[in-house]
């Protein structure tokens, strides 16, 4: 179950990961698009989607970091057998 539940966090943040630099790549190949009067500054909006993206990351890393590695810590370790002479 945990590993389940590690696997779907990685997932989703993954997603989100994507999700933001799809909407990056859009604001820069076509921000002629950002049409609503709170969004004229390009710059703003591409910064307020890069620190979405900064925190899906770090998030996604933290994962990795700390859940993961201690996965392979609970693994049991098969002892090596003494060589026979």
């Amino acid at each position: 179950m945990r590993d389940m539940m590690i696997n779907a966090m990685k997932s989703y943040y993954i997603g989100l990961v994507n999700k933001h630099l799809v909407n990056i790549e859009n604001m820069l190949t076509r921000s002629v698009g950002i049409g609503e009067p709170e969004h004229q500054d390009v710059f703003s909006a591409l910064d307020v989607e890069m620190e979405k993206l900064a925190n899906c990351n770090d998030k996604l890393m933290m994962v990795g970091k700390y859940l993961e590695r201690s996965l392979e810590n609970e693994k049991p370790k098969m002892e090596e057998k003494p060589k026979s002479k």
